[in-house]
């Protein structure tokens, strides 16, 4: 029951910085934000496209940056349905994508929500993986793992924040 709080407890520290990420473009002063209000509803089209070919660097970035939340999402609702562990994954991309719009502070993508819904499927996946390999402490390793992982972007965020002081 313990590990379980951990888990809940990184998922919220996670989303908090994804939040941060996503909706607030890392910055630290909503005055810094860009004044931008777009959409794009055409999966793969002009938002990714540079110079006549799909751009995916930002395609990836967006994969990656929802795996965490597939490993923990899989980590808290393990006995649910894989189709119910995906569901908030989904509707959080949904939900950021939207933000973006209304607030004006950057472009609204579904190529974003597909990348993003990508991830976090495949986080599940991994998360999978993780719980055959280490069997009995699996959940261990991915709160011991995710503890680190957050303890290093607190040092990176404190670390910007100095640098812009």
């Amino acid at each position: 029951m313990e590990s379980r709080k951990i888990t809940t407890g990184l998922l919220v520290f996670y989303l908090t910085a994804l939040t941060w990420i996503i909706v607030f473009k890392m910055q630290f002063s909503l005055g810094e934000l860009g004044r931008m209000r777009n959409i794009n509803l055409i999966p793969f089209g002009e938002s990714v496209i540079v110079n006549g070919k799909i751009h995916f660097s930002e395609i990836i970035d967006n994969v990656l940056a929802f795996l965490p939340f597939g490993i923990l999402a899989h980590a808290l609702w393990e006995e649910k349905p894989l189709v119910r562990q995906a569901a908030p994954i989904v509707l959080t991309s949904l939900l950021f994508e939207t933000l973006q719009y209304v607030l004006a502070v950057g472009m609204s993508d579904i190529t974003d929500v597909i990348a993003n819904s990508l991830g976090g499927v495949i986080g599940i996946g991994i998360a999978l993986a993780i719980s055959k390999i280490f069997r009995k402490n699996w959940r261990k390793f991915v709160n011991i793992t995710s503890l680190s992982c957050a303890g290093l972007l607190t040092l990176f965020v404190g670390a910007l924040l100095a640098a812009n002081m």
